[in-house]
C-alpha cells in the first residue's frame, strides 16, 4: 500500500515578521530581549536608590527572583516593599505572568 503525502507549495513570499522570529530564536536574542526587559522593569520599580543594591537573579515558574545585597535590605524588601513592587512589575511588564517574587541574597564583588 502507498501513502501519498501532499506537501503544500509556498504560495509566495515569506513574511517578514516569520523570518525574523526564526532568526530571533535561533540565536537566543529573544531571551535576551526578555532578561532586559525584566531588568529594566526592576529598575524602574525599584528606584535608582536601592536599584544598585540589586539585580535581577532571574524567572522561574512566573517567580522573579531578585538577588539583594544584604540580610537587611533581604528583610525590608520582603517585609515592607514586595507588594507594591509586585504592583508596579505588573503593570510595567504587561503579557508577562508575575505571580510572586523572591530575594535572596547576593554575592556582590567589591571594587577596591
Amino acid at each position: 500500500m502507498e501513502v501519498f503525502v501532499r506537501v503544500s507549495e509556498p504560495k509566495g513570499p515569506e513574511p517578514l515578521a516569520e523570518i525574523l522570529s526564526r532568526l530571533f530564536a535561533a540565536r537566543g536574542w529573544g531571551r535576551k530581549q526578555d532578561r532586559m526587559r525584566l531588568e529594566r522593569a526592576w529598575s524602574d520599580a525599584i528606584g535608582p536608590d536601592l536599584e544598585p543594591q540589586t539585580r535581577v537573579g532571574g524567572m522561574k515558574r512566573n517567580v522573579l527572583e531578585i538577588e539583594v545585597a544584604n540580610g537587611v535590605l533581604l528583610q525590608e524588601l520582603t517585609q515592607y516593599h514586595k507588594r507594591r513592587l509586585l504592583e508596579k512589575l505588573r503593570t510595567s511588564l504587561k503579557g508577562v505572568t508575575i505571580s510572586d517574587l523572591r530575594f535572596r541574597a547576593g554575592v556582590w564583588k567589591t571594587n577596591q
